[in-house]
């Protein structure tokens, strides 16, 4: 006997995301009626994780879904979603959730217009669109922006798929995102930066030198914050930070590493300053550092002879 409450589920965007969500969805028995797949790699992703789900034409999958879940890019959502109020698409009643992190329910303001119920359902996680980020769902939070009257519903879906919800206002959803991207994006990037030199070095798999580092610094941080910090920008260490820069400007130059280093060394540097962990002489040596000069005062941008 199917669980009361139980909803007609269309899925518009059989990518990374969609077609995951799609399957907790069906794991928590609702009916995944459509997917909408172009893509040969979103038609396979379809078939492994919602087997004998029909591909179907969008207009298709929201004539027949009491829930159509939109994930689809950010910059194709507005227009998606105003194409099919042309259309006169959206049902009164009906319930569409789209996955985009960066807006919340302004953005579905045609589904609201034709007596839909707008949901914005972000997770926060990054997806590789197999069946393992199903288990992984189960670790993962959602910000969740609605109606006041709409949220439990948004928190309900969220809850059956595994996942906790988060409230998040309307007018924070951009500083929201901005604070995952910058997280998790940003993150992906310094460990790239951080394998290349040290395979530029010669060594043959730095992803083994760098796991063990990387694992204990991200749970030491979520755990303890900013008292976790560490390193010789936190210590004052001026002239280690000097070398590094120097090292980089020669190794580096013209690529992306040295700026990443400096900008998140100043931020670094800021914020242990503001935490009492930095003097006023320790800060201006740092900042004195990262400027280029060397530990005694020597401008050392141009004279990597000095090293």
């Amino acid at each position: 006997m199917a669980r009361p409450g139980r909803l007609g589920v269309g899925i518009i965007g059989a990518g990374k995301v969609g077609a995951v969500l799609g399957a907790a969805l069906r794991a928590a028995e609702h009916a995944v009626v459509g997917v909408s797949a172009v893509s040969e790699d979103s038609r396979e992703r379809a078939e492994i994780l919602l087997p004998g789900v029909p591909v179907l034409d969008i207009q298709d999958i929201v004539e027949r879904a009491e829930l159509v879940l939109l994930a689809v890019p950010d910059d194709v959502l507005g227009e998606l979603v105003d194409g099919l109020a042309k259309l006169g698409a959206w049902q009164p009643g009906q319930l569409v959730a789209h996955t985009s992190g960066r807006f919340g329910v302004g953005i579905l303001q045609p589904v609201r217009a034709a007596g839909a119920i707008p949901l914005a359902l972000h997770p926060a996680m990054t997806f590789t669109g197999m069946s393992l980020d199903l288990a992984r769902l189960q670790d993962c939070t959602f910000g969740v922006t609605a109606d006041a009257a709409m949220l439990p519903i948004g928190q309900a879906l969220v809850m059956e798929m595994g996942a906790e919800p988060v409230v998040i206002a309307e007018a924070d959803r951009t500083i929201y995102h901005a604070a995952l991207a910058h997280s998790s994006n940003h993150m992906a990037t310094l460990v790239a930066q951080g394998s290349q030199l040290l395979r530029e070095i010669g060594v043959e798999n730095p992803e083994t030198m760098l796991g063990p580092l990387l694992r204990a610094t991200l749970e030491n941080a979520l755990a303890s914050g900013e008292s976790a910090l560490t390193g010789p920008v936190a210590r004052g260490d001026a002239g280690t930070v000097a070398g590094h820069v120097r090292a980089l400007r020669e190794h580096d130059a013209g690529g992306d590493i040295l700026s990443a280093y400096l900008a998140m060394a100043r931020a670094t540097a800021l914020r242990a300053a503001k935490r009492g962990l930095l003097n006023g002489p320790q800060f201006s040596g740092i900042e004195a550092a990262l400027d280029g000069q060397d530990t005694d005062g020597q401008d050392t941008t141009d004279t990597p002879e000095g090293n």
